[in-house]
């Protein structure tokens, strides 16, 4: 095949911030897909952001991480927004009235949990005794367009009627899935799997609302796509053959990262490895149902950890720690090649490409034409960083930092030397009084056709906003934005640089066509 050459329509100068939306403000204890989604999206539009990136919409397990989710094709229930249940007429506003008191600083996912399940089983409820002859069309035609949804129905349903335990602590026929057994659960379980087909179908109502609005306002979604799944998961239990599992289903080698910035001992995370060559028989078709799911949901995509397609670390399933692994071949260009065959086209695809990258993974890359990744606060080693402006091509994405990243002031205060300090003052040119809006403006003014900021550096937070630390089991995910962020007058200055570096997607290649620009104090 022909790799594409060119991707500029998929990818013009633009920029944007990344913001899970269970960071946002909201009366149910964690952001949802209410009314702060879509203030938000006005916010983007009127600051000149053309892009909201986000974390992965999978429902949360243990540990509350959207990379370690129960199914790579479902939604999150707990992002269901409960005020447009009212409006859609699944709850009643006396439903509401006995909302618990939460914290409008954290996400208190143990209380939000509880909350949000009785309140969405009171929908169901609901849906059960009140729903039209229509809607309930409506809901089994959805129902019927997802192959993927009778697993996860079933699978929620056992795994509730299993004490929450892993599915490889389930009675023996049902982690093998004999037919007969699984037909009896189906039966035995049927309101439940039901039910959890109905919130599935809240979920992507509301979504594909919300994307709707956001795409009438020019603001795309960028997703995420993990390359690994959970090992407790409906993907992993219905389909085990695709993985490197033994006759208990349990991972033979797990993945994870060697030793690197964030972690002297590397990154265990435990995710079962993938059986490729069995993925390759099958011309990659979960592979591919998989972006192409996540495609209907996202305008663009981050596969995260994509060196891991060309090489991925294996470590042995008993092992503690990240250090005794090996790399191992992955499917490289034949799969993208099937991709984008299937695709029709370029790849909307932004190719995560941190950590421990070579030659070869580059080339992987650039075989297809995938922006990667430059993250600014890795940029302090040296002038010949690549990280560095001036070393930026235009076919990558510039970042201040990540959701794994202490936000910008936390990194200044916490982590970086002097020796970094100095160095970003000589690059600048000048003081760093703000080190969150040096490293904004420098990645504005990048040549990388796409520039996208965090919330937290926006708004000028520490490390008390920190979203993820890697390796850190607890207290992750957990952040939240207040209400007044709305109104900081960071958002004037972020659509002034916006207007200035020409990010705007009403701004043209003609200077004579150019917008009026914003001023300081009033957005544009």
């Amino acid at each position: 095949m022909t790799a594409p050459s060119d991707n500029q329509s998929l990818f013009p100068r633009s920029s944007g911030v990344l913001l899970h939306p269970t960071c946002l403000p909201g009366p149910d204890g964690i952001g949802d897909l209410g009314e702060s989604a879509y203030r938000f999206v006005d916010w983007l539009e009127k600051c000149g952001q053309s892009l909201w990136q986000i974390l992965p919409l999978g429902p949360t397990s243990f540990g509350d991480s959207p990379y370690q989710t129960l199914s790579a094709f479902a939604g999150n229930p707990l992002l269901i927004s409960l005020d447009r249940l009212v409006r859609e007429g699944w709850l009643l506003a006396d439903d509401l009235a006995g909302r618990p008191r939460f914290d409008e600083q954290r996400v208190d996912f143990g209380a939000v949990i509880t909350w949000k399940t009785e309140m969405l089983d009171r929908a169901w409820s609901v849906f059960m005794e009140q729903a039209s002859r229509a809607h309930r069309a409506e809901f089994e035609g959805w129902c019927a367009q997802q192959p993927w949804l009778d697993d996860f129905g079933l699978f929620m349903a056992l795994k509730e009627d299993n004490d929450g335990q892993p599915w490889t602590q389930w009675p023996a026929d049902l982690v093998e899935r004999k037919p007969e057994v699984l037909a009896e659960a189906a039966g035995r379980l049927d309101k439940r799997v039901a039910a959890h087909r109905f919130r599935q179908w809240l979920f992507f109502h509301q979504w594909m609302e919300l994307k709707g609005f956001a795409m009438a306002r020019g603001i795309r979604l960028v997703g995420d796509i993990p390359i690994f799944v959970a090992h407790d998961s409906a993907d992993v239990w219905a389909r085990s053959e695709l993985f490197q599992l033994d006759k208990k289903g349990l991972p033979t080698g797990v993945a994870g990262v060697p030793p690197d910035y964030f972690s002297k001992t590397g990154q265990l995370w435990g995710n079962p490895l993938y059986d490729w060559d069995r993925l390759k028989s099958e011309d990659y078709r979960w592979w591919v149902d998989r972006v192409k799911a996540c495609l209907e949901t996202v305008d663009l995509v981050r596969i995260d950890h994509f060196r891991g397609f060309e090489a991925y670390w294996e470590v042995p399933a008993d092992e503690k720690t990240a250090v005794n692994g090996e790399w191992v071949p992955g499917p490289g260009a034949d799969f993208f090649s099937v991709l984008h065959r299937e695709l029709g086209g370029k790849l909307p695809v932004i190719a995560e490409d941190l950590g421990v990258i070579t030659p070869a993974v580059e080339l992987l890359r650039d075989t297809f034409d995938l922006p990667g990744m430059k993250v600014l606060q890795f940029a302090w080693s040296g002038p010949d960083n690549v990280f560095l402006p001036h070393e930026h091509v235009r076919n990558c994405v510039v970042y201040s930092g990540t959701h794994d990243n202490d936000p910008t002031i936390g990194w200044w205060n916490h982590l970086a030397d002097s020796a970094t300090k100095e160095l970003v003052a000589e690059y600048t040119g000048c003081a760093t009084d703000e080190p969150q809006w040096s490293l904004i403006r420098l990645g504005m003014m990048s040549t990388a056709h796409t520039f996208i900021a965090t919330m937290q550096d926006v708004l000028g937070l520490g490390r008390e906003a920190r979203m993820n630390l890697p390796g850190e089991g607890t207290g992750n995910w957990n952040w939240r934005m207040s209400t007044d962020a709305f109104l900081d007058p960071a958002g004037d200055r972020l659509a002034r640089l916006t207007w200035l570096y020409r990010r705007r997607s009403d701004q043209a290649v003609s200077h004579r066509e150019d917008p009026d620009p914003p001023e300081e104090g009033k957005i544009a």
